[in-house]
């Protein structure tokens, strides 16, 4: 009698080897997954993070060159206004410079991103600044942000 019972349970605890075995197969499969969310959460937070930054930038530029007014809705062209530079510019050459250098970091800093100012015309001017670039699985992303900056 004896005999038939050990025959009975043997190999039980192979099997309970191998459900354990699937069971952390599958718990490590979804910290994979979670890990990789994480990764891609973080990355589009960095470029949200960039894409603030740079509006906020182009916003203390326009407050800074106050009377500048439509030129920074206009499209941006390297005036050679960089400090140290022998160019006397105007505020709207410097406007238009600053478009130019704030397009350019945009570019280098966000995936395909791109920079435009829109000028309203209001009192006081309004400036709508987006800030826009690609994420992998999302696609076009924008950050809007509006000024309102009075003439001096």
């Amino acid at each position: 009698m004896n005999t038939s019972l050990r025959h009975q349970h043997a190999g039980f605890g192979l099997v309970e080897a191998l459900v354990s075995l699937v069971v952390i197969s599958v718990g490590m499969i979804g910290i994979a997954a979670l890990y990789g969310q994480g990764l891609r959460a973080s990355g589009s937070a960095l470029y949200r993070t960039i894409a603030v930054n740079l509006a906020a930038d182009m916003a203390d530029r326009i407050r800074v060159n106050r009377r500048g007014d439509s030129s920074f809705g206009l499209a941006g062209a390297n005036g050679n206004c960089d400090p140290g530079g022998n160019t006397d510019c105007t505020v709207a050459a410097m406007a238009r410079h600053d478009v130019f250098t704030w397009q350019a970091q945009v570019a280098a800093q966000l995936p395909a991103g791109v920079g435009v100012v829109q000028y309203g015309g209001t009192t006081p001017p309004t400036y709508t600044i987006q800030v826009t670039w690609t994420e992998t699985a999302v696609g076009a992303v924008t950050h809007q942000t509006t000024v309102r900056v009075p003439n001096m």
